[in-house]
This record gives structure tokens, sequence and C-alpha cells, in this order.
């Protein structure tokens, strides 16, 4: 029989929290991030980087699991910009991260309250991949947390990973981290000096702020405006897969999901509509 007893971490158990990390400043983020229809604060997290602060959440009255939730967002947030998107989140049980990248199939891993890793190593080499980390010493550092480790709970994986991070350009803002419940996240966010509040003010207007936001980005090419041979096809495409994922999300009551659904339609639709009033030569 064995007589080993529960580690004490001194800790309450972490309520849910989130944030979403951008690889973008503010003033690129800002009107992307208005198309989620969730109030939202930002602030910058270092040089070309951001961070967003949901001021709420359907895993506050536990209509969906925080997890899923911050991977539709993130990927909502990932296929309306060219810029990767990631997301941390944790809960009472477990914390992870979800990395989403344009089309690409998003990638992330989980690690269990008390540290046991419960992702794929595969998946850190991905995120490093994607994120252009070094691929011999942040990667390292990357498979350590892949490794048991009696010491190091869910909080401590996160902040390895932050660590990480750092080394890319990376800077949280004082007072953002994670493992911290929802109401100490929006407390230290608001108490940065260039915070500033994201709130949904109806399609047109966000519909407005993402076509200047994006029209000058790595995307200009295959956008209608620009009248290359490849916007059409990508226009097409984003209806059709939006379309059922946004069907899928609401029979299912999926809040994340359903706002990657609708960022497809709108960046599709408008493509189809632009070519139809402005065709191409």
């Amino acid at each position: 029989m064995s007589t080993e007893q529960p580690r004490s971490t001194g800790q309450t158990r972490p309520t849910p929290g989130a944030l979403l990390i951008c690889r973008a400043g503010p003033e690129s983020v800002a009107p992307v991030a208005r198309l989620l229809r969730e109030d939202m604060l930002l602030a910058p997290a270092g040089d070309e980087w951001s961070v967003l602060v949901p001021e709420g959440g359907p895993w506050l009255d536990g209509d969906e699991p925080v997890d899923r939730v911050l991977t539709g967002w993130a990927t909502a947030l990932a296929v309306g910009a060219p810029w990767p998107v990631l997301a941390l989140w944790w809960d009472a049980d477990r914390a992870g991260y979800t990395l989403a990248s344009g089309f690409r199939r998003p990638v992330g891993y989980i690690w269990l309250a008390n540290g046991t890793p419960a992702g794929e190593d595969e998946a850190m080499h991905t995120f490093a991949a994607r994120l252009g980390l070094d691929p011999v010493l942040d990667v390292q550092s990357l498979d350590g947390l892949t490794r048991p480790d009696s010491a190091a709970d869910a909080r401590a994986r996160m902040r390895g990973l932050i660590a990480v991070l750092t080394r890319a350009g990376v800077t949280l803002p004082e007072g953002l981290v994670p493992g911290e419940g929802t109401d100490a996240l929006q407390a230290a966010a608001r108490d940065q000096p260039h915070i500033r509040l994201i709130e949904w003010s109806g399609w047109r207007d966000a519909f407005r702020a993402e076509l200047d936001a994006v029209e000058g980005s790595r995307l200009g090419p295959w956008l209608p405006w620009a009248g290359g041979p490849r916007s059409r096809p990508l226009a097409l495409a984003q209806v059709v897969v939006g379309l059922p994922l946004a069907v899928w999300a609401l029979r299912h009551r999926s809040a994340g999901w359903a706002a990657a659904g609708a960022v497809l339609l709108v960046d599709g639709a408008l493509g189809l509509a632009y070519s139809v009033v402005r065709p191409l030569d």
C-alpha cells in the first residue's frame, strides 16, 4: 500500500480563463477582432505582438468548454488576417494552447491540472515551425514541457511556454498571468497604459474596418479588388467552408466556431460580391 501523499501546491484550483496572443500590432488586430462580436480588451504585448483579454465567454456560465471556444476564436481571427493567433486557455482540470494560422489545421497541446502532459510531442515541433522559433534552443525547451515533472503543475507549464515565446518577442503586460481567472485578467488589463476596448459595432462597421486592414496585407494579391486570378476561387472556397461550419456551430451551440464560420462567410461573400460589381478584366 502506497504511503505517498498528494502533493499540495497551496493554491486553489484555477477558474477558467483565456488569452489570445496575435503576431501583429494592435492597429492590425483591432478591426479583425471586432468580427468575433465579443467585447475584449486589447493591449500591446511586445514589438509586433498584441494580446486580447475576453471580457466574458460562454465558459463562465458552463455553456461551453473554454478550450473549444478559444480554438474557434483563434481560428476565426487567423482566417481573417495574415498573421498567426495563439490561444492560451485553462480551467480547473486542464490547461493548454491552440495555434491557428490561416487555413491550416490548428495545432495545440494540453496539460492536466497537476502538470501531466496530455498531448502529442509532434504538436510542439509543429508549433515551433509555424512561429519560426529557434529549431534547437526553443524546440529543446518545448520538448521539456512534454516530459513528466512532478514539480511542475499546469500553471508552471504555461509559464514555461511563455518563457519560450519571450525569446520570440512576446512580452505580456504585467498581471496577465496564465492561470488567473477572467476577473483578475480583466482588472490587470485595464491597468495597462495603452489598453483599448474592442466592442461590437455592427456588421457594416466591422466589414469596412476589416477591408481596410486586410487590403494592404500579404493577402492583397488574393483579394478581388486586387484583380488577381486567385481571388475568386479563394472567395468561393471561404463560402464553401464557412457555411457548413457555421451551421454545425449553431447546432452545437459553439460560440467560438460560429465566429470562425461567420468570418469565412463574411470574407467570401464580400469577395464574390465585389467580383460581380467589378468583374475581372
